[in-house]
């Protein structure tokens, strides 16, 4: 099984479980903008410990690897957790939504998107997508984040509300990064 036939089973079994979820990280940058290869897909979703045993039901331990216990503490610390497929070494990282300030606010502006021929699926909006790739890039320090971001600006800038990427960019003290992004794309 490929990476997007993974995200694919992923994406059917969460919705078939009415389970609330985004798709962020490399894929939704490479929605918005310019794709490019990455080791996982990345999820932002909204589990309480209540929805442990739909998850245990919808990756069971014959074919897919997910620690209870990693799940749990992630949901109550508001971090993420894993689920491996072990026959094909594709990974998801769960990310559990924050429910305070910006991050409260990703999964109401999220966006029902076509990722392949009759593949839908709920992406994380442009604006949300730049402003973790820059709170990555000020934890990491890794190019790809700028690079994403430039891709977007380039493929979706028109579709960009910059006012609020700028309004949360300052709140969230990477208003550098985005202006150094801008300036470089002579956008300023």
């Amino acid at each position: 099984m490929d990476q997007l036939e993974f995200l694919k089973l992923v994406v059917h079994r969460l919705e078939k479980a009415g389970l609330t979820y985004m798709i962020v990280g490399s894929y939704a940058s490479g929605y918005w903008g310019e794709p490019r290869s990455t080791y996982d897909v990345d999820i932002v979703v909204a589990f309480s410990v209540a929805d442990l045993p739909t998850l245990e039901k919808l990756f069971p331990a014959d074919q897919f690897y997910l620690s209870s216990r990693a799940a749990i503490d992630a949901i109550i610390a508001r971090t993420q957790f894993n689920v491996i497929h072990p026959d094909s070494g594709n990974k998801v990282d769960f990310m559990i939504e924050n429910r305070t300030g910006w991050a409260g606010e990703q999964l109401a502006r999220r966006k029902r998107v076509t990722f392949s021929a009759g593949f839908q699926v709920w992406v994380g909006a442009p604006e949300d997508v730049i402003i973790s790739k820059m709170l990555y890039y000020r934890e990491g320090a890794s190019d790809k984040h700028l690079r994403d971001i430039a891709g977007m600006l380039k493929v979706s800038g028109d579709q960009i509300d910059r006012d609020y990427v700028t309004r949360w960019a300052a709140e969230l003290n990477v208003l550098d990064i985005w202006q150094a992004v801008l300036s470089r794309l002579g956008l300023m």
